[in-house]
């Protein structure tokens, strides 16, 4: 009984974060339907399918989402109306309305969740019994849906999304000392191609959490930049050191192919493989006391500290090597030398020092995220040159 406990326990546990955001998303929802029936004639049904679309797992995604959702009701609605006016209720409403949505979420250049969010709601607004008021009463009901949904989105996190940030760092941290470990254990026990290729099956799955780091790092800026509660240099140094661990996963997997290869090989003599264990779980050590440094926020000292002696392990390991020269194969002795070079880029990505990280623009939130991929005010601009361009035309004549 109590083994069956436990299990319940564990499930529950482990996806706690998931089942707060469907409690969350839940309660938004009937929440919705309460105040958009209280609020608006039959109005609590359009309220509660806008929150559940609006809704997302934190407040900045769902102000987006929301916005998104508001910028289709104006939209979609006056399409909507417009061609319910002309052609009457029917299939040539709903195609028309759908093509024109689509075709100005185009021209506004509006981002993938306001683009489809624009045909929904025009939709909604549309349904059966439609007339003048009941599409009034259709577009508040939105308006309360969405607002519920970013008001509810607030309590979908127990955690900041610089909170969350710095989670997601230190986990991935740990699970890069941890890969560290398991190699320089393995090699020190002696090479062999099963436990390389599960390395590197290992490293591939870290390489695949990078955009869920990168997206919510993002989020922790974006957020950052509009919220008195966040600090703007906190988000900033949060996105940093995920970019910063972003270039410690590609050398890990880096690492964890080239030991592959050297197993597929099996030309690695018992030495080298000694040496090169004892590198990597210098690497191992340094990685986790980073990791323990971002979680006590310590001074910077002890970081440059710990990529100093990393710096300085490479070195040692490069000595080794170079000294059985004479005993490698010219292949192996550049595939182990290129690991040396991998935990010196490691050194520098710990204390943040690379020109990588601060010369080189690090590409920020993609345009097919955001609601409007052109700003408002570049798009009054370009509106407002085509306009004077037509005004002078038609002047000239």
């Amino acid at each position: 009984m109590k083994l069956k406990e436990n299990k319940i326990v564990k499930v529950i546990t482990k996806r706690k974060i998931w089942i707060r955001q469907i409690l969350v998303a839940s309660i938004a929802s009937a929440f919705a339907w309460f105040l958009g029936d209280l609020l608006v004639v039959n109005g609590g049904l359009v309220a509660a399918i806008i929150c559940s679309l609006s809704i997302r797992i934190s407040l900045y995604k769902s102000i987006r989402e929301g916005f998104g959702q508001i910028i289709g009701t104006v939209i979609g609605a006056g399409v909507a109306l417009g061609t319910v006016f002309l052609f009457d209720f029917g299939i040539i409403a709903i195609g028309t309305t759908v093509l024109f949505c689509a075709i100005v979420a185009r021209a506004l250049r509006l981002g993938e969740v306001a683009s489809v969010n624009v045909p929904v709601t025009a939709l909604i607004v549309i349904g059966p019994g439609l007339n003048e008021n009941t599409a009034v009463h259709r577009l508040w009901s939105t308006l309360i849906g969405a607002g519920v949904a970013i008001a509810f989105s607030y309590f979908s996190h127990a955690k900041t999304p610089s909170g969350r940030t710095l989670d997601q760092i230190i986990n991935i941290g740990k699970k890069i000392s941890t890969l560290f470990t398991q190699m320089s254990q393995g090699l020190d026990q002696g090479l062999n191609q099963t436990n390389a290729s599960i390395w590197l099956t290992e490293a591939r799955l870290l390489v695949e959490e990078l955009p869920k780091i990168k997206s919510q790092a993002l989020e922790a800026k974006a957020y950052a930049r509009w919220s008195p509660l966040e600090e703007v240099d906190e988000a900033e140094s949060l996105y940093l050191k995920a970019v910063a661990f972003e270039h410690i996963v590609v050398q890990v997997r880096t690492i964890a192919r080239t030991i592959f290869d050297l197993s597929v090989d099996r030309n690695l003599p018992k030495l080298a493989q000694h040496e090169l264990s004892s590198g990597l779980f210098a690497a191992s050590k340094a990685v986790r006391r980073k990791v323990d440094v971002i979680k006590s926020d310590d001074i910077f000292s002890a970081t440059n500290e710990i990529a100093e002696e990393l710096r300085n392990a490479g070195h040692v390991l490069a000595q080794e090597l170079i000294k059985q020269r004479n005993e490698l194969a010219q292949e192996v002795l550049v595939r182990t030398l290129s690991i040396v070079s991998n935990m010196q880029i490691i050194a520098d990505s710990l204390d943040e020092s690379s020109p990588a990280l601060h010369d080189v623009m690090t590409p920020d939130e993609g345009p097919e995220n955001r609601i409007l991929k052109v700003s408002v005010n570049v798009q009054s601009k370009t509106l407002s040159r085509r306009i004077w361009r037509l005004v002078r035309v038609f002047l000239r004549r």
